[in-house]
């Protein structure tokens, strides 16, 4: 028996994206809260585009050892608030592997003064940090940790300032 011929080509349903906001005012499971990302931050001097910049790298403590994996991130700068959300990982295309974290990290240019960073996951769980930074000084201070007021809120990242990563141009 033979089959019908097609009229017209089948649509393609598309993905659902995730945006900042979806994942903001998602409510998440209720599980165990266990830490399972540090969020470094520290200065970074960008030699191709000859800029300083304060870096946000987010890295994963569970270390992979088959393949080489990166955090895709996704970054909303508001007014005194920076959204970072983790989308998920991806596998680095690299012919030697190396057992090691998954690191994204998100470079910004404009950071003056006191800014709260939100790291969020794709479940809509949400962990904040209140940074102080001074450029001039060239100096980040964590002046605080906390969780928004959310339902199922729970603690999954560690927030530090990273001196050691502290790169600066001439």
């Amino acid at each position: 028996m033979a089959l019908k011929r097609q009229k017209k080509v089948p649509q393609i349903p598309r993905t659902r994206e995730k945006s900042i906001d979806k994942m903001k005012y998602s409510t998440p499971k209720k599980k165990e809260g266990e830490i399972e990302y540090i969020c470094n931050v520290y200065f970074y001097f960008n030699p191709h585009s000859k800029k300083q910049q304060y870096c946000f790298s987010v890295e994963k403590i569970k270390l992979f050892s088959s393949l080489n994996y990166e955090l895709t991130l996704m970054a909303e700068k508001k007014k005194k608030e920076i959204d970072i959300s983790v989308l998920g990982l991806k596998a680095k295309q690299v012919y030697f592997t190396e057992s090691g974290p998954a690191v994204g990290s998100v470079c910004f240019e404009d950071v003056y003064g006191e800014h709260i960073v939100n790291l969020i996951k794709p479940d809509g769980t949400i962990n904040s940090a209140d940074f102080s930074f001074n450029m001039f000084k060239k100096e980040i201070i964590l002046l605080k940790e906390f969780m928004p007021a959310k339902k199922n809120n729970r603690k999954f990242c560690k927030f530090k300032v990273a001196d050691s990563y502290f790169t600066f141009g001439s």
